[in-house]
Parts: C-alpha cells; sequence; structure tokens
C-alpha cells in the first residue's frame, strides 16, 4: 500500500509540473472540453430545477404523492355519510366544488364560467339575447372544507392567514383566495357580497389571507360549517351546499374504507384514485434527460478528440523523457499514470469551470427574472448537477488520456541512447 501510494504521489506531482510546463495545450484542451462538460450541467441541473417545480405544483393541484381521493356529487345523503365518517379525524378532509359569484347582484360577471382573468370560455346568452348585463362581478370556485387541506395540498402561504377551525362558524364566511383570485379582486374592485350556483341569497364574505395553490382559476376556500351556516335558513338545515364532493385520505388511514362501504350500502357510486402523478412524471422526466443527456455527451466526446489529440502531441514531443524515465527505472504503469494524471486533473478543472459559469449563470436568471417567475426567485444550483460535472470531466479524462498514457509505457528503452 505505501509503494503504490508513493507511486500515486509521484504521478501527480509529476503530472502536475507538466501541466504548469505546458499551460497553452492545457488552456487548449480545456476549451475543446468546456463545452461538452458545461452542456451535461446544464442539462442536469434545468432537469433538477423543472422536476422540484413541477412536483411542488403537483402536490399543490393533485395532492401529496400516496394519498387517496374519492370523487363523488355532494349529494345531501353523501355529504351525511361523509361528515359522519371523516368527523374528528385528521387524517381525511372533505371539500366541496361550487361556483360562487362575488360583486353586484343580477349582473354577468367579468369572467364567467369562472374562467382566469383575461381568458373568455363563454356563457349564457348576452343582454340582447334577454340575459343578465355585464357588471361589476367577478366568478370564483368555493372549496367548502371540513378541514384543514394543507396536509394533503400544501398551499404556499402569500399574505394573511389560514382558516381557522378553532373558532365557533360565522355568518359572514372567511375566504382565503389563491392568487389568481386575489389579482381580479385588485383588478376589479366589486362589492362584497356573494351568492352560491346562481341563488339569490347574498352573505359578505371577509377576505382573510392569500395562497398559491398552483391554479390559473380563480378558486377562494371556506369552511363548510360557515357555508352550511349562511344556507341554512334559506335552504333548511337537511340541505347543504351542492356541487363536486372530493374526500381526501392519506394512504394508511382505515376511513377509507368504512367510507367506501357506507357509500355502496347507500347506492352512491364513488370512484377512488390513489395519487401516483410525481411516479408517472419522473418517468418522463427521465426519459427527457436521457435524450439531453445523450445530445451533451456527443458534445463531450468533441472534448474528448480535443484531449486526445493534446494528449498524443505531448507524448510525441516527450518521448526522450518517457525514455529516459524508463532508463533510470521508472515503471511503465507509472509513465501511464503520469500522463492519465495530466488529463483526469484537466478534466477536473474543465468541470469546476464549467460548474462556475452554471452557478454564477443560474444566480443571474434568479436576480432577473425571479420576480417574473416564482420558482427561480430562491433558486439554489443542485448539488447533483455538480456531480454530474465532475464525473463528466472524469470520464472526459481518462477516455482522453487513455491512449497517450498506453504510447507513453510502451516508449522502449533504446530511445534514449537514439536520442
Amino acid at each position: 500500500m505505501r509503494r503504490l501510494s508513493g507511486r500515486g504521489r509521484s504521478a501527480l506531482i509529476i503530472g502536475v509540473q507538466g501541466i504548469r510546463a505546458r499551460k497553452l495545450r492545457t488552456l487548449l484542451s480545456m476549451v475543446s472540453l468546456f463545452l461538452g462538460v458545461l452542456a451535461v450541467v446544464v442539462v442536469q441541473a434545468g432537469a433538477s430545477i423543472a422536476e422540484k417545480a413541477m412536483f411542488a405544483d403537483i402536490e399543490l393541484q393533485q395532492g401529496v404523492e400516496g394519498s387517496k381521493i374519492i370523487y363523488m356529487g355532494a349529494e345531501p345523503k353523501t355529504t351525511a355519510i361523509v361528515n359522519d365518517v371523516i368527523q374528528g379525524r385528521d387524517d381525511a378532509v372533505a371539500m366541496i366544488g361550487m361556483q360562487a359569484i362575488i360583486g353586484e347582484a343580477g349582473v354577468r360577471p367579468v369572467n364567467e364560467g369562472g374562467a382566469p382573468i383575461g381568458e373568455n370560455w363563454g356563457g349564457g346568452p348576452g343582454p340582447e339575447a334577454g340575459g343578465d348585463p355585464s357588471g361589476q362581478a367577478v366568478e370564483v370556485r368555493l372549496s367548502a372544507l371540513t378541514g384543514d387541506v394543507r396536509a394533503f395540498r400544501p398551499f404556499r402561504p402569500r399574505d394573511g392567514r389560514w382558516l381557522d377551525w378553532s373558532t365557533t362558524p360565522s355568518l359572514a364566511p372567511k375566504l382565503v383566495l389563491n392568487e389568481a383570485a386575489a389579482k381580479a379582486f385588485q383588478q376589479y374592485h366589486v362589492p362584497a357580497q356573494m351568492r352560491l350556483n346562481g341563488g339569490q341569497q347574498t352573505v359578505t364574505p371577509q377576505f382573510v389571507g392569500v395562497v398559491d395553490d398552483a391554479s390559473s382559476t380563480p378558486t377562494a376556500y371556506a369552511r363548510l360549517d360557515e357555508v352550511n351556516r349562511w344556507l341554512a335558513p334559506a335552504a333548511g338545515p337537511q340541505n347543504g351546499p351542492s356541487g363536486d364532493l372530493q374526500v381526501l385520505l392519506t394512504a394508511s388511514t382505515p376511513a377509507t374504507q368504512v367510507l367506501q362501504k357506507r357509500l355502496k350500502a347507500a347506492g352512491t357510486e364513488a370512484y377512488v384514485e390513489t395519487v401516483r402523478s410525481r411516479a408517472e412524471m419522473a418517468k418522463e422526466l427521465r426519459l427527457i434527460r436521457l435524450v439531453f443527456l445523450a445530445m451533451a455527451g456527443l458534445v463531450l466526446l468533441i472534448g474528448v478528440a480535443g484531449i486526445l489529440n493534446v494528449g498524443l502531441a505531448s507524448v510525441g514531443e516527450r518521448v526522450e523523457e518517457f525514455a529516459l524515465r524508463r532508463a533510470v527505472g521508472t515503471p511503465r504503469l507509472l509513465l501511464a499514470g503520469i500522463v492519465l494524471t495530466e488529463t483526469l486533473l484537466t478534466g477536473l478543472f474543465t468541470a469546476a469551470a464549467a460548474i462556475g459559469a452554471s452557478a454564477g449563470a443560474l444566480r443571474l436568471v434568479s436576480m432577473f427574472l425571479g420576480d417574473r417567475e416564482p420558482f427561480l426567485a430562491d433558486v439554489q444550483f443542485p448539488w447533483d448537477a455538480g456531480v454530474a460535472g465532475i464525473i463528466a470531466g472524469l470520464i472526459a479524462g481518462i477516455l482522453g488520456g487513455a491512449v497517450p498514457a498506453l504510447r507513453a509505457a510502451g516508449i522502449p528503452i533504446a530511445t534514449v541512447m537514439r536520442a
């Protein structure tokens, strides 16, 4: 081990001396290899950043990986069964989705159908066809919750606070808006009057917070008990809000089987889905990453060819040096190690330059585009991209230095006598 360690140390020292003695050739080798290593680093960094951004939005929209979702219509009997099964549990949350219009009564909302602001999804007849006139009102999708849904969909807080279930239900429902809805109410200052599903019963809501739920559709979140308390005087206590009902459950909760059996006994058809979005998208991202890495590998091979040419030229110029070393007892393996060490160090230096350039460029992109693209605001250079760059540099050094190393090791001792 000591002998091997001594040879390795000798190869490293002589390799560094060789690089210092041939700075221009080392620089040319690094230039030819730089684009290839940079391509590998950029592909890996871009894939990692895109993967994190996509997976974060997927959890906001579809739920935490592995959780279960049960879909059904929000009929009075199904709502009663769901409330009975999940009441008091922290491993299940129900949410009823419905349409709500906030603003002037008897007018068409500026985003009829709940479309994102600036888009036109079409709607009912206008005033010329006997429909309502356009006015100061915004249509949102209202999600009435039985509990804190953030355990299943980790919304990002942006302003204010989240809903609080520890207080007594209020007759004026507290609403938490998503960013699309908050933008709509900043652009259109409408009266604070809300009505559900085209009904005439109105209430004055309270806006208490804003969250990022990765949705472009204006959405508001409220406590289901507050919505029920508001509707109860007009619709009767036995009737609740109508719409689509979703129950979000953890993967291991026994409430899933209990709820399925009770819904089946009541004659209600429910569809159960397990969230597998991360696994499905990971396969697609892996395929895309492999395709781009293959393209980056082709660019890297051009750099390897550059190192190979420079290495062969250097060995050709140092034939007498290597022959002399052989004459004084230097093993062939050490001669090969000297040449290979030079190319490996060149690959590592190039990898360091490519990683530094990529990290600096990412920092600049974050500074200048962070305001327009939120996921770029605090983005960090991924460590796996740095590892990929180092591996690419080492592989290029080995491939580019293998042939020159073998040629150096094969130089006969008699060469020094001819010189």
